[in-house]
């Protein structure tokens, strides 16, 4: 199914779409919590970029699933950075 290009275009619009419309609905209270539910999620993406890119079918396959390492990683990194620097806001001050 996902072997055409015009169905896995379809899905990736779709995707692009839905993401935007749910993350722009989300008031700036919220933002830091979903941070770190986004970054298990993340956690997932870096799993499948790792199964991606060690198929080895293909080199673009292969050089695609190592950005998306990447960036994933970057993300996973970052967001438990803000987590971290957020929860340090309600610790006491000695």
């Amino acid at each position: 199914m996902l072997d055409d290009p015009a169905v896995a275009l379809t899905i990736l619009t779709l995707a692009l779409f839905v993401g935007f419309e749910v993350i722009s609905k989300v008031p700036p209270l919220l933002h830091t919590p979903l941070m770190s539910g986004s970054n298990a999620i993340s956690g997932i993406t870096i799993v499948g970029a790792i199964l991606a890119s060690g198929y080895e079918e293909r080199t673009v396959s292969t050089l695609l699933g190592f950005v998306a390492i990447v960036f994933a990683t970057i993300n996973v990194v970052g967001g438990f950075l803000v987590t971290n620097r957020m929860l340090g806001m309600f610790k006491k001050k000695i």
